[in-house]
């Protein structure tokens, strides 16, 4: 029986991915920062980067669905013996690298030297390595952006958004991220590659928007501001706690593409996510 070890395996994106390893028939150990009960085939460990007992000493395959620079200091220190490594990295890679923000620029910088150090240990130890890069993430009510606006626009009655705010996007939900990751396993083509996964379907900010807010009952009404009015909106938000992490780096990229090409992990381990059909259910965490 084939053996895989888990990191995030409680996550938006680790869970949907036990239940295909699980019914794949492999034996699966995972790693959750809070306490799990086991279940037939699927062992967990509790702790994190820093600190995890009674991890194996050899797997078949080894997942991260967490923090990629953290998982890749944590690989580089380790001795498991793992032939195939599949790690979740972002896109943000790309969008944020010329971020006027700092902490954006950061951000990039710590993803490309987390899938540099990831590619470096496998080839260092024979092993094949991975990398995805997810878009927008959502689906399992954990995410920051699209959870995040169904629960403001729950509270408030109401989303605010700069007009204009067109730029195109391509959100993913977590099931189709956690299929690709299964898929790469036996694609001997994925070795030593990153991949974008972009969603099924690219559409302006609004329009995503628009759908959130559209599935949720009562809907919200989404109100469009000019951007004096809208940068005066945003100003208040942030004194009152409700948008932290949203600043002017952040509203300048609701009106810029950020397209990505799904076309090689279709070509080599037949990625094929589904369009943005949103329910209220998937902006409710589980």
């Amino acid at each position: 029986m084939r053996h895989a070890l888990v990191f995030g395996g409680s996550g938006q994106i680790g869970m949907p991915l036990l239940d295909r390893l699980h019914a794949d028939g492999w034996r699966v150990t995972a790693v959750s920062r809070t306490p799990r009960n086991d279940q037939p085939g699927l062992h967990w460990l509790q702790g994190d980067f820093d600190g995890i007992a009674g991890l194996p000493d050899d797997v078949d395959a080894l997942f991260s669905c967490g923090p990629l620079d953290r998982f890749a200091r944590w690989y580089a220190r380790s001795r498991i013996d793992a032939a195939r490594v599949v790690a979740f990295g972002s896109t943000r890679i790309e969008v944020k690298r010329g971020s006027a923000d700092p902490h954006e620029r950061d951000l990039a910088q710590r993803l490309r030297e987390g899938e540099r150090g990831v590619f470096e240990t496998a080839a260092a130890r024979g092993a094949n390595a991975t990398l995805l890069r997810p878009t927008l993430v959502y689906g399992a009510g954990r995410d920051q952006t699209l959870s995040r606006i169904a629960s403001l626009a729950r509270r408030w009655g109401r989303f605010v958004l700069p007009r204009h705010a067109c730029g195109l996007r391509q959100p993913v939900h977590a099931q189709d991220l956690a299929q690709a990751a299964f898929a790469t396993v036996a694609a001997d083509a994925s070795h030593g590659r990153a991949y974008a996964l972009p969603g099924g379907e690219t559409l302006p900010y609004r329009e995503m928007v628009a759908r959130v807010l559209a599935c949720l009952q009562p809907s919200p009404r989404l109100i469009e501001l000019p951007s004096p009015l809208f940068n005066l909106a945003l100003v208040a938000a942030q004194v009152t706690g409700h948008a932290t992490g949203l600043g002017e780096a952040a509203v300048v990229r609701m009106r810029n593409d950020l397209v990505f090409d799904p076309m090689p992990a279709q070509r080599d381990f037949g990625y094929a996510p589904r369009p943005f059909h949103p329910i209220a259910q998937m902006f409710d965490a589980n």
